[in-house]
């Protein structure tokens, strides 16, 4: 007697509470993720042992490249704003109110007060380039560096001041910088690193 077949039937999957899973991880992930400052160079920052984190907010950024240039920031648009009309009016620099915009959009800046201008007005592609970035004067004839930090002190006292430097910078470019600082009274500030374990830690 022949054997019956049994006709089969084809098994579906309902992915719709897996693409609901699937949507609210990508949708939790990018709420939490901290993004990255855009920099305008990139610095291999030396390593250390400490796990004191920097703030997120409130913050003062001085960043010096292996080279030696002295790049500035600060948060916030409206403090940058208050920041480069203080700087512009302090060193006789008349910028547009496009101009201002502009410097507010950036989380970092390495120019002297007077090619200011003229590094706004480049577009937005080029402004990163090295031949566009001369850095802050932080010399003991010029040390238009310290005006930034000052204005920005004044602009909001609570700022905390953080210094990230590459690894291969030269120490004299540091301990220019260090003086600076400490010929301000700023003498507490957070050096950012790049963290490893402590000795003897798995």
């Amino acid at each position: 007697m022949p054997k019956a077949k049994i006709k089969r039937k084809s098994t579906t999957v309902d992915m719709t509470a897996m693409c609901d899973v699937a949507f609210l991880l990508l949708t939790f992930f990018m709420l939490t993720s901290n993004f990255t400052k855009k920099e305008p160079v990139l610095v291999a920052t030396p390593s250390s042992v400490s796990e004191i984190k920097i703030p997120e907010t409130n913050v003062m950024t001085v960043l010096v490249d292996k080279t030696g240039k002295v790049y500035f920031g600060i948060d916030g648009k409206d403090n940058r704003q208050q920041l480069i009309q203080k700087m512009a009016e302090q060193y006789k620099v008349n910028l547009t109110p496009d101009e201002i915009k502009r410097y507010t959009l950036l989380d970092l800046a390495g120019n002297p007060m007077q090619v200011m201008k003229t590094f706004l007005d480049l577009r937005a592609d080029v402004r990163d380039l090295p031949e566009n970035n001369m850095g802050i004067p932080a010399d003991s004839t010029n040390n238009e560096f310290k005006d930034w930090v000052k204005a920005a002190r004044d602009i909001n006292p609570d700022f905390r001041l953080a210094i990230k430097a590459d690894e291969a910078t030269p120490y004299p470019v540091i301990k220019k910088v260090m003086t600076s600082l400490q010929d301000l009274d700023e003498n507490r500030y957070n050096l950012i690193t790049k963290l490893e374990g402590a000795p003897g830690k798995e």
